[in-house]
């Protein structure tokens, strides 16, 4: 199996052809796993022939992962074709969100729900992981989410939930810089102590993405879009996300609007920047 590094970007259905006829100079590509379950389909035909030039990492979205139905925790179904999609895609990486989506099996909602951050959910979340991984036989990442309201019911910091997932499952983590960010602007904390909670070792992928402000009854919110160019102060906590991780494979993220190759090429390059003159990297060539 190949391995993952340096920075590359989330392919998207319009750029499959320029993929496929001008093999632009990436190192990996990510891919939503969920729209490549059918083999036979388009898309797929497309990835088969884009996947023998790059390695690929597989993200999902329908885990459900934060789900307590106790008849459905983890849809069986959906996870047993994903193992089957992940076994021919043969990705480096899989990972899916610290959210949920789905309930009792019945009801599925099209967003990535925010849980409560307590001991309970710490339980069925660290279950949940485990029957993920035991089926997929192999370890996934969990994504730190963006969310825009909280729970009265939250005693335990994201930062910490996070980090004792990855300790009680062995799961590594996704960190989404942007979705720091936005956190830290909707709820009121400093990214930079998030970065500074997080272990080092389980993290072994980082994202970027764009973001936009709404004004809500008159107080901004911050909205994980990944529809615009990454912002300078995401960038800057990239920096120091670099300097505490060190050239974690990186991907930049961009699913609404997906512009011109060109542009997400640009925001590569941007990363790379970042990447060479990082304290991590100062330190590997002093």
């Amino acid at each position: 199996m190949q391995n993952v590094q340096g920075v590359g970007i989330g392919l998207r259905h319009r750029h499959f052809q320029e993929f496929i006829e001008q093999k632009p100079d990436l190192p990996w590509l990510e891919i939503h796993t969920e729209n490549f379950i059918s083999s036979g389909s388009t898309s797929s035909k497309y990835l088969d022939i884009i996947r023998q030039d790059y390695p690929l990492s597989a993200h999902c979205v329908g885990l459900s992962l934060g789900s307590a139905s106790v008849s459905c925790p983890v849809r069986e179904l959906h996870l047993q074709k994903l193992k089957a999609t992940i076994d021919r895609l043969e990705p480096v990486l899989v990972s899916d969100h610290l959210s949920w989506s789905a309930s009792d099996g019945v009801h599925y909602l099209p967003d990535l729900l925010p849980i409560p951050y307590t001991q309970e959910a710490l339980n069925i979340v660290t279950e949940n992981i485990n029957r993920v991984q035991d089926v997929l036989q192999r370890q996934i990442l969990i994504e730190n989410p963006s969310n825009y309201l909280s729970y009265i019911d939250s005693p335990i910091p994201e930062w910490e939930f996070i980090s004792l997932l990855a300790k009680s499952t062995g799961c590594g983590i996704l960190l989404d810089v942007n979705n720091v960010y936005v956190n830290a602007n909707n709820h009121g904390f400093d990214p930079f102590h998030y970065l500074k909670q997080i272990p080092v070792e389980p993290v072994k992928e980082m994202h970027l993405a764009g973001y936009a402000v709404n004004n809500v009854e008159g107080k901004d919110v911050y909205i994980d879009t990944h529809g615009h160019k990454v912002v300078d102060n995401v960038w800057d906590l990239y920096q120091k996300a670099v300097d505490r991780f060190g050239p974690v494979p990186t991907i930049i993220e961009w699913d609404s609007e997906v512009p011109d190759l060109s542009v997400l090429m640009k925001e590569k390059h941007k990363a790379d920047a970042i990447v060479t003159n990082s304290d991590w990297y100062k330190l590997k060539n002093k």
